[in-house]
């Protein structure tokens, strides 16, 4: 799927930091696991934990969380 979003040309918004952005927001609200987030922001999961530590967002991962992220990563062929 592909969406199409107009900012204002001051932004200065790269596709990576939309990305980035969009994976903290999501995953801060419980919409999507860790795995997710750091997939959708084209991170190691190392790497997301350590931004959102950064930016004072607690880890919440539980169970369903790493069976999500499991299915996600067979499906994905990774």
């Amino acid at each position: 799927m592909q969406i199409t979003i107009d900012l204002p040309d001051d932004l200065h918004l790269t596709e990576t930091d939309l990305r980035t952005e969009l994976a903290i927001a999501l995953f801060q609200q419980n919409r999507i696991t860790l795995g997710t987030a750091s997939q959708l922001a084209n991170l190691h999961q190392i790497e997301f934990q350590r931004l959102i530590a950064s930016r004072g967002i607690s880890i919440h991962y539980d169970t369903d969380d790493l069976e999500q992220d499991l299915s996600s990563l067979q499906h994905e062929g990774w």
